[in-house]
């Protein structure tokens, strides 16, 4: 007999969801679903406003990574006035991005993964936490929450804040960083190097004891997509779009962010709020699924021109698609 099986709420992420898994006549998946169960409305409340406003409003879509939405907006506007940054300001907001990568990093590791980690997946629900890593490894879990409040330490010696500062503006940055503050982040680097050296050290372990699981968790065809350099290097606040697909291998290389519609679409679940990132420049190879919110990877779809000349050329899995009308799709603030 058929059946549903709902988890809600999904506990341990950045956000409030629920998920349904399906389950045919002879009790295997047939399928599931990730539900986004909270409805924002930013894209539809941000028309018609000013784009000197847009940094200080999409900063509000995350209370997780709002620097993330703020520093992405201030470079649209950066484009829109056609002017480039001083490079003080330039490497301002990179020194403000990589302090929210350390803080959100260390909230996704150490709060919400490592009590995998540490106390097992077998272990009760009730313990399998926080609170219960805290009691089994009081020293990593304090050093996971200073390393967090280090990354927002550097956030709010830049912004004045540590959630939604209203500090990167199209054109540049209100305020430099003060003599104390650049004093506080140098005292607190070898602290936090020690820490992240730890956490890499216990997630290497967890994977080294966890390998057939590693090989078959979320172990699905996608694209993925990331920012390099010029020389290839990574990049986090500038550079060009790179795509890659399953195996690795770039398929598309130094596309200028500008051109990301001519790549990218967007798609509408009946059952979720979130929207999913899908490609427009190749077809989709059997069996690959939608993927998740993030464009670090996205589903394919037969949505839009002919694939462009790739660098290193396309995985015979990622044929190009052919040229159907193109689907409307929703572009973010």
């Amino acid at each position: 007999m058929a059946k549903r099986i709902v988890i809600d709420p999904v506990t341990r992420i950045e956000g409030h969801a629920k998920i349904s898994i399906f389950l045919d006549d002879a009790g295997q998946v047939s399928d599931a679903e990730f539900h986004v169960v909270e409805f924002r409305g930013f894209e539809k409340f941000c028309e018609g406003r000013p784009f000197s406003e847009m940094p200080a409003i999409t900063a509000r879509i995350c209370g997780i990574c709002p620097v993330s939405h703020l520093l992405a907006s201030a470079k649209a506007g950066d484009a829109i006035m056609a002017v480039a940054i001083p490079p003080a300001a330039d490497k301002l907001r990179r020194l403000m991005n990589l302090g929210q990568i350390v803080q959100s990093h260390a909230l996704s590791f150490f709060h919400l993964s490592a009590p995998d980690f540490v106390l097992g997946w077998d272990a009760p629900p009730s313990k399998r936490n926080v609170f219960g890593l805290i009691a089994a490894d009081p020293e990593l879990a304090r050093s996971g929450i200073r390393l967090r409040q280090f990354g927002q330490e550097i956030i709010e010696a830049l912004g004045g804040k540590k959630i939604h500062p209203a500090w990167a503006v199209p054109g540049g940055v209100r305020s430099g960083l003060s003599e104390e503050g650049n004093s506080s982040i140098r005292q607190r680097l070898p602290e936090a190097f020690a820490t992240a050296e730890a956490a890499l050290a216990l997630f290497l372990k967890a994977l080294e004891s966890h390998k057939e699981e590693a090989l078959i968790f979320g172990n699905f065809q996608s694209l993925f997509m990331g920012l390099v350099a010029p020389d290839g290097s990574w990049e986090h606040h500038g550079g060009c779009l790179r795509f890659t697909d399953s195996t690795g291998s770039v398929i598309a290389d130094q596309v200028e962010p500008s051109r990301y519609l001519e790549f990218l679409g967007e798609s509408v679940q009946e059952a979720s709020y979130l929207k999913t990132r899908t490609s427009r420049r190749w077809a989709c190879p059997a069996g690959c699924t939608a993927s998740g919110p993030w464009p670090g990877s996205m589903s394919a779809s037969a949505s839009g021109p002919p694939a462009p000349t790739p660098s290193s050329g396309p995985s015979s899995r990622w044929a190009a698609a052919p040229s159907p009308p193109r689907s409307s799709t929703t572009t973010p603030a």
